[in-house]
C-alpha cells in the first residue's frame, strides 16, 4: 500500500470513528433552595416564597434540546410543586408538575425535576402550581434560545431582559386560600408589580443606539395587563416559542399565563422612561411601574404615565387578531414554521369547552361543561401506572355544554392519539378569561363575539394564525383553537385566572399512545402519595 493510500485509509477510519459517536444534548443542572423570606412588592414587607433567597426566583436560561435536571428543595411549611408554563414535555407528562401528574414535594424533603426542551424555542416561565403559592411568589423566568445553527429572524440583539409582571395582593397567601376554600372572591387585586416591584424600583439599564430582547410574561393571578415603555415602540418578535409577523406596537396585552418577547431600540434622548404595566378591563386601574435608564442618562424620568387603552375590549381583539405567525422564520428546527399547513388539515373532532360560575353545596365553585373539577388523592399519572381504580373518571367531561346542574368531579377526558382537533373556548359570562393548554402549542385560529355555531369556521385563519399554549376568551365571545394530540400523556387543561383554576375550572385530557414507545415509563424518583403510597416506579 502507498504513502497516499495509507493516508487515505487512516482518514476514512478517522470518519467512520467519529460518524459512529452520537453527539447527546447537553445537560444543565441547577439546584434550588424553596423558602419563606420577607418581600416587599408593594413597598410594605410581607411573607414571599423565595427561590435561592430569591424572589422572583432565578432566570432559568437553556437552549432547545437541553436537558434540564433541577433538584427542588422544600423548606416551606407545606407541600410544594413547580410546573413550567409552556413546556411541551415531549412524551413525559411526568415532570409538568400539576397534581394530576405529580406528587408534591414535602417539607424538608426533595425532588429533582428531569426533563428536555425538546424543540423548543421561546419565553416561557415557571411557577408554583399548588395551594395558591403563586400568590406569593415562586415564580420566576424561563428562556429557551435557539441552538447556534438555526437562524433567526433578526439581527442578534444587544442584549436581554426578562420582566415578569403580573397583579399582586398584600394578604397572606394561606388567607387567600381560606377566603376561596370558604366561597369567599379575593376581590380586586392590590398593585401591580414589575420583578417583584410596584414602584420604579425595577431598573432596565440600556446604552445608547442598540437593541434589546425584552421577554415578558404575566404571572398574575387574575388581570390581564396592558405592557408600553414611555416614548418607545416595541416589535414583536416571538410568543410562547413562535416567531411573529414583525408588527410595531405602542403597547401590548398580556393576558393571565401569556408571554412574548419584544424588540426595543434606544433611540431616544438619553434619560430615564417609565415603564408601565396596567390593568386591563377593571373599574379601577391599577399600574405597576419600572425605569429604563440610558447607561448615560443624567435626567430622570418626567412627566405623566405613557396612556393605554383601559376597558376597550374590541382595541384588544383588534391587536390580538394581528399577531400572526412569521411562515418563513425558522424555529426549533430548519425548516420554517409555514411547512406545517394546519389549515389544510380536517378536525376529526370538535370539543365545545363553557366555563361557568356556578354555586355547590352553598360555595363558589366554577366549571367547564358542569363539571367543577376535584383534585385526585392520588395523581392520575401514578393511578394509571399502578392500575389503581376509583380515582379518576375517564370520559366523564362532555364534549358541549349539556346545560343542567354542575357537579364536582375529578373528570378526564379521552383524546385519540395523533388526532387533530378543534376546541371552542365558549365564554357565556362578563369577565375575560384565560384559558391554557399544557403539553401542546395550539394554532388561535378565531376569535368573535357571542356563541359559536359551525358558520363561525368561516372566520378562522387558517394560513398563518398563531401558535401558542395560552389564549384569551373575551367576554361573551369565543375562541376556537387546532391541535394535533402528537403527544401521549396526562395533560392540563386549565383556566389561568387562579382563582377559578383552584376552584374547579380545569380538567385533564388523557391521550395514550403506545407504552414505552410513545410516552416516557415513570422515572425512578417519582414520588408516591395518595393510593400510591408505598408503591414503587421501578422494582
Amino acid at each position: 500500500m502507498g504513502f497516499s493510500q495509507r493516508i487515505l485509509a487512516v482518514i476514512c477510519l478517522v470518519w467512520f470513528a467519529f460518524a459512529g459517536v452520537r453527539t447527546e444534548d447537553a445537560y444543565k443542572y441547577f439546584t434550588w433552595t424553596v423558602t419563606y423570606g420577607t418581600i416587599y412588592p408593594m413597598g410594605v414587607p410581607q411573607q414571599g416564597i423565595l427561590i435561592n433567597g430569591q424572589f422572583p426566583g432565578p432566570q432559568l436560561n437553556v437552549v432547545t434540546n437541553d436537558n434540564v435536571l433541577i433538584n427542588v428543595f422544600n423548606y416551606l411549611n407545606e407541600p410544594f410543586l413547580l410546573s413550567w408554563n409552556g413546556i411541551q414535555q415531549r412524551r413525559n407528562s411526568w415532570q409538568d408538575g400539576v397534581l394530576g401528574t405529580n406528587c408534591p414535594i414535602h417539607p424538608r424533603s426533595n425532588f429533582t425535576y428531569k426533563f428536555q426542551v425538546k424543540d423548543q424555542i421561546g419565553t416561557y416561565f415557571y411557577f408554583p402550581s399548588t395551594a395558591l403559592h403563586k400568590a406569593a411568589g415562586g415564580f420566576g423566568g424561563l428562556a429557551i434560545a435557539s441552538r447556534s445553527v438555526i437562524s433567526i429572524p433578526y439581527p442578534t440583539p444587544s442584549g436581554e431582559y426578562t420582566a415578569l409582571i403580573g397583579d399582586w395582593y398584600k394578604i397572606n397567601h394561606a388567607v387567600l386560600r381560606r377566603w376561596l376554600d370558604s366561597g369567599k372572591a379575593l376581590g380586586m387585586p392590590n398593585g401591580v408589580h414589575i420583578n417583584g416591584r410596584g414602584n420604579g424600583l425595577s431598573t432596565f439599564k440600556v446604552d445608547p443606539g442598540k437593541t434589546y430582547r425584552l421577554r415578558i410574561s404575566n404571572v398574575g393571578l387574575s388581570t390581564s395587563l396592558n405592557f408600553r415603555i414611555q416614548g418607545h415602540k416595541m416589535k414583536l418578535v416571538e410568543v410562547e416559542g413562535s416567531h411573529t409577523i414583525q408588527n410595531v406596537y405602542d403597547s401590548l396585552d398580556l393576558h393571565v399565563g401569556q408571554s412574548c418577547s419584544v424588540l426595543i431600540t434606544a433611540n431616544q434622548v438619553p434619560k430615564d422612561y417609565y415603564i408601565v404595566a396596567s390593568t386591563r378591563f377593571t373599574t379601577r386601574v391599577l399600574n405597576g411601574v419600572a425605569l429604563l435608564r440610558y447607561s448615560n442618562s443624567r435626567q430622570p424620568a418626567s412627566g405623566p404615565l405613557p396612556p393605554g387603552p383601559t376597558i376597550q375590549i374590541d382595541w384588544s381583539i383588534n391587536q390580538a387578531k394581528s399577531i400572526r405567525w412569521n411562515l418563513t422564520a425558522n424555529a426549533a428546527r430548519p425548516n420554517p414554521q409555514g411547512s406545517y399547513h394546519y389549515g389544510l388539515i380536517k378536525p376529526a373532532r370538535t370539543i365545545i369547552l363553557a366555563n361557568s360560575a356556578p354555586i355547590i353545596n352553598r360555595k363558589q365553585r366554577y366549571a367547564v361543561n358542569g363539571v367543577s373539577f376535584l383534585p385526585p388523592d392520588t395523581p392520575l399519572k401514578l393511578a394509571d401506572y399502578f392500575n389503581i381504580q376509583g380515582v379518576y373518571n375517564l370520559g366523564t367531561l362532555p364534549d358541549y355544554p349539556k346545560g343542567g346542574g354542575a357537579y364536582l368531579q375529578t373528570a378526564v377526558m379521552s383524546g385519540q392519539f395523533r388526532s387533530f382537533i378543534e376546541i371552542v373556548f365558549q365564554n357565556y359570562e362578563n369577565t375575560i378569561q384565560s384559558m391554557h393548554v399544557d403539553g401542546y402549542s395550539f394554532f388561535v385560529a378565531g376569535m368573535e363575539g357571542g356563541q359559536w355555531s359551525p358558520a363561525s369556521r368561516k372566520s378562522y385563519n387558517l394560513f398563518d394564525a398563531v401558535s401558542r399554549s395560552t389564549t384569551q376568551v373575551y367576554p361573551n365571545s369565543w375562541t376556537a383553537i387546532l391541535l394535533m394530540l402528537d403527544n401521549a400523556g396526562m395533560w392540563n387543561i386549565r383556566s389561568e385566572i387562579w382563582s377559578r383554576q383552584y376552584l374547579g375550572q380545569q380538567f385533564y385530557m388523557k391521550v395514550a399512545g403506545a407504552e414505552m414507545l410513545d410516552e416516557y415509563s415513570a422515572p425512578r424518583n417519582a414520588l408516591m402519595c395518595g393510593r400510591a403510597r408505598g408503591h414503587h416506579a421501578h422494582p
